[in-house]
């Protein structure tokens, strides 16, 4: 049984191209394996812990090896528990729009509050090390205009969504990453529409050759 963590990173709901892409990845890959186990972490209902300071105060203790306080302790375990959808997943699939050329403030603070020493990587004071090796990710972007090399919006200077999401994923150690993008969402019905159509077509090719392919070799 393959366990996917989709995080929903898009407020819009049924009106969102992201997650209109993603809900049909998932029904894709339902097809192929009825017992797909689904974790679904929706950004925009889940309360998601403050870094504040009990939080970073253990942070930083657990660096210095200390030991936490009871506050402390309690602070960390709500990290703690998210940072275990993690690691319990053998795919994360993510559903994301680009805002102001990057990701909704939602998805970073999910992401500073779970990219923690010894939960999701390693250091060693010389190097770090991801603890997710094994796991597949499939990022579904979703962008309002063009952001071809040419576009008035080109990629290499305007687009901190996918390089940024790609990188983080690399750092906790996932190399199998598979993007498909939604783009010109914002050019008109029938531009958006079929910008939608040839994405979710993407999407399920994709969900076909993670679903046939080797299973992870690290499990949790």
């Amino acid at each position: 049984m393959t366990r996917i963590l989709y995080v929903e990173a898009s407020p819009r709901k049924n009106r969102s191209a992201s997650i209109e892409v993603a809900h049909a990845a998932l029904a894709a890959w339902s097809d192929i394996e009825p017992d797909l186990s689904v974790d679904v972490l929706d950004l925009w209902s889940t309360e998601l812990p403050e870094f504040d300071g009990p939080v970073m105060m253990a942070k930083y203790a657990g660096l210095a090896g200390t030991p936490l306080t009871p506050e402390q302790a309690e602070a960390w375990a709500q990290i703690s528990a998210i940072a275990a959808r993690f690691l319990a997943a053998d795919v994360i699939l993510f559903a994301v729009p680009l805002w102001n050329f990057s990701i909704p403030y939602k998805l970073k603070q999910l992401i500073d509050v779970v990219s923690q020493k010894d939960l999701l990587f390693t250091f060693d004071g010389r190097a770090f090390g991801g603890l997710l090796h094994g796991r597949k990710a499939l990022l579904v972007l979703a962008r309002g205009l063009d952001y071809a090399p040419t576009a008035i919006t080109p990629a290499g200077t305007y687009d901190f969504q996918r390089p940024y999401l790609e990188m983080w994923l690399r750092y906790i150690g996932i190399t199998d990453i598979t993007t498909v993008v939604v783009e010109k969402t914002l050019a008109g019905p029938d531009v958006d529409h079929a910008s939608r159509a040839a994405a979710k077509r993407a999407a399920v090719e994709a969900v076909k050759q993670l679903a046939h392919s080797p299973s992870r070799a690290v499990t949790s």
